[in-house]
């Protein structure tokens, strides 16, 4: 004989169809946050003032994120040749670099943030400079762990030296990562290409 369903049952099956929603929503999160992030734009970094900024405010535009130093031997051709870059296509096709000072690589970077801003206008760098960070260890800010993640190094992943180099398309996405002894002018064809893609 069938039982009627009563209002247990319904109770029942309502618990049931909650929990499985339940379930799926947490699943779902889950796999969002094991995939992270994809572009750059939901982080916040400091400017070489302390000022908080958010990487947002570079949505729709091809960048250039460099760690710098002012007492290497790479220093004075990197910096000439970003702000070349920057001259060339910031105003004329959006570029933006970003460059991170640091001093993980030989205590090649020493001064506070006052000194390392002041040595950087002597050089006549024009594009954006920013607080002093870590690029490599648990101490690496998170954007630098997101750029490892996605564009990886050889051998390891983590930062060879000062003057690496990642590119970042107009969807906040890292495209290419360069080592050290890769001069900003040798990747200036990359970021041509990049530039002449639509947003």
């Amino acid at each position: 004989m069938a039982i009627a369903s009563g209002p247990i049952t319904k109770l029942k099956r309502f618990s049931s169809f909650v929990w499985g929603f339940r379930m799926f929503s947490c699943t779902s999160r889950s796999a969002v946050a094991a995939n992270g992030p994809t572009n750059i734009y939901g982080f916040t970094v400091k400017d070489i003032d302390g000022n908080e900024v958010s990487l947002s405010k570079y949505k729709g535009h091809v960048a250039l994120i460099v760690n710098v130093a002012s007492q290497c031997g790479l220093t004075n051709k990197n910096y000439a040749q970003l702000q070349e870059l920057h001259a060339k296509y910031a105003e004329s096709k959006g570029l933006r670099i970003l460059a991170f000072p640091c001093n993980q690589f030989g205590g090649q970077e020493p001064g506070t943030d006052e000194q390392i801003k002041e040595f950087a206008a002597k050089k006549g760098a024009q594009f954006d400079l920013f607080d002093k960070i870590n690029v490599n260890g648990d101490n690496a800010i998170p954007l630098y762990k997101f750029l490892k993640k996605k564009q990886h190094g050889t051998l390891t992943n983590a930062i060879k030296w000062n003057f690496s180099k990642f590119l970042i398309n107009k969807k906040g996405e890292p495209v290419k990562r360069y080592g050290p002894q890769t001069a900003p002018k040798d990747i200036e064809k990359d970021i041509v290409k990049e530039l002449d893609q639509p947003e």
